[in-house]
């Protein structure tokens, strides 16, 4: 059969499924997966994984992710509880809507871009919420790979080149970054000696990146280019509870997401407007129709109603609002661009151990090297989560204001049965394409049965723009890997789509997923072929 020919069953992946009788992670590089594998066989639990995997992917993946980024986590206890952990931080202080007055958007990079990191303080409240071995003990592998440096890999190196004046004009990040003054070759390792003593005094005392002497570091460092920070938004960016997760049910199922300010609810509204009319050929024209259809809605709903300190967004899961979305995807009459792309720079990973015990973890910098400004002689490179995802737009309740968290790309999720057993753990990067991959995903799961790894491998579309703030108003498309097929892309033009070929593999992103079945007693994981993950059973 070749990549575009018709297809009536379920597209097989490149490789077979992995399997684990006592634990299972998944994630985008080898040596995050390792890292929680080993754990898992040492007798820890999934989230003594999750922590081990999150640190490791800072040297893995230097480009998606950082001590100086934002995480969020799913948690799921033996018991059926689920829990939420939601660390972004505030904007500064003196960021009101007047300091940006003459400026149609908040840069994407530089000292402006920044608001404070909440990864720190969302994995202390992961340690806190049931870690069984100490963050120094658990931290220790990456103290390691930081001092040794681990190997650039092909994704690493390509973001270094295409980045390179960018990260040139700081300092610090250009003395890890750019040694030799360029982009280093495939295989070059990496040494971070700062870094690894950041890492081995922040696992002794995470909260050390909030308040004393290295959180005036960063403040001082990021007021002396003109950010106006106070340094109380900092302090105050390093609470993180563990709170309700949403959920709603599908297909006989409990899907639980992150609550704000992620954009977990779209992905539980696309679900709601999708619920029974997915059960046909999947990844037919009508079910992409319909899954491109239900995003274009959510994200309509998004800029119009969603803010991190507002409910608007509730109202897009309501009964009467559900109708009239399917009635606009029937018809053919769908809301035209917000303005988001699916671009971006984050990781993910999740890890389950045998007692049933899972964590989902995103992490992320917003945009590749985020910032690129380092904390002077820390190795920690800081986020543009604030240029990124905060507007200008009067009014709205999205806009940068002092102590509102700008809106989130991540995002993560599980999903449960009635008796609150996981059945299955998963999540993706890719910016504001993560919430259309994950209903993606879970529709390949609960709808046709797929096994983790075909549905990690599946043919991936998204519609463009959603909602980012420098994208607002761009052209609608639909940007489709051509493993759909020729008569599929056909089918969505004449349903009215503007559909932009992205090559077999080009739609982006780098799923994971962990499914569980009870009835035999096994675990199987998938790793998107897209990237170099692995998936890992013990």
């Amino acid at each position: 059969m070749t990549l575009l020919a018709r297809r009536s069953s379920f597209p097989v992946a490149l490789r077979p499924a992995a399997l684990g009788a006592d634990g299972m992670v998944a994630a985008s590089h080898p040596a995050i997966s390792r890292a929680g594998a080993d754990v898992l066989a040492d007798g820890g639990t999934a989230i003594d994984a999750a922590l081990a995997m999150a640190a490791v992917s800072w040297l893995a993946l230097p480009g998606q992710c950082g001590v100086g980024g934002d995480a969020f986590a799913l948690v799921h206890e033996p018991d059926g509880t689920v829990r939420a952990l939601c660390g972004s931080g505030f904007g500064p202080d003196g960021g009101t809507p007047e300091h940006y007055a003459g400026m149609t958007g908040i840069p994407r990079h530089g000292a402006a871009s920044v608001a404070a990191p909440g990864a720190i303080a969302a994995l202390e409240a992961l340690h806190s919420a049931g870690a069984t071995r100490s963050l120094a003990d658990l931290w220790a592998p990456a103290v390691r790979l930081a001092r040794l440096g681990l190997p650039c890999t092909a994704k690493t190196a390509a973001d270094i080149a295409r980045h390179a004046v960018r990260l040139a004009e700081d300092p610090d990040t250009a003395g890890v970054l750019l040694r030799s003054g360029r982009a280093p070759e495939v295989g070059t390792r990496l040494p971070q000696p700062l870094l690894a003593a950041s890492i081995e005094r922040l696992a002794a005392d995470p909260g050390a990146l909030y308040r004393g002497d290295l959180a005036e570091r960063a403040v001082s460092r990021l007021t002396a280019l003109g950010a106006p920070f106070s340094g109380e938004e900092w302090a105050t960016s390093g609470d993180v509870r563990a709170e309700p997760a949403l959920r709603r049910r599908y297909r006989d199922r409990w899907v639980h997401q992150t609550p704000m300010p992620t954009p977990g609810w779209m992905v539980l509204d696309q679900l709601a407007v999708c619920e029974r009319q997915l059960g046909g050929a999947p990844l037919s024209a009508e079910a992409v129709h319909w899954l491109a259809g239900a995003a274009r809605i959510a994200f309509a709903d998004r800029y119009a109603r969603a803010g991190s300190d507002s409910d608007g967004w509730r109202r897009g899961g309501q009964p009467d609002a559900v109708e009239q979305a399917r009635d606009r995807i029937r018809t053919g009459v769908l809301p035209g661009p917000a303005g988001a792309s699916p671009a971006g720079d984050t990781t993910s990973m999740v890890a389950v151990d045998g007692e049933g015990r899972a964590v989902s973890l995103i992490h992320s910098l917003a945009f590749t090297f985020g910032a690129g400004i380092t904390i002077p002689g820390t190795g920690i490179v800081l986020n543009n989560r604030l240029g990124r995802g905060a507007y200008l737009v009067s009014g709205h309740p999205n806009e940068v204001r002092p102590r509102r968290r700008p809106l989130h790309t991540l995002n993560a999720w599980l999903v449960t049965d009635d008796d609150g057993r996981l059945r299955h753990v998963g999540n993706t990067p890719g910016g504001d394409g993560q919430v259309q991959w994950n209903t993606q995903l879970l529709s390949h799961l609960l709808d046709h049965g797929a096994d983790a790894q075909s549905a990690v491998d599946a043919p991936r579309f998204s519609a463009f723009p959603g909602s980012d703030a420098e994208d607002l108003g761009s052209p609608a498309e639909l940007r489709c890997e051509d493993r759909l097929g020729l008569e599929v892309l056909a089918g969505l033009r004449e349903r009215g789509h503007t559909v932009v070929p992205v090559g077999d593999w080009g739609a982006g992103g780098s799923a994971q997923i962990v499914s569980l079945d009870h009835e035999r007693g096994c675990l199987s994981g998938g790793s998107d072929s897209r990237q170099e993950g692995v998936a890992l059973g013990v």
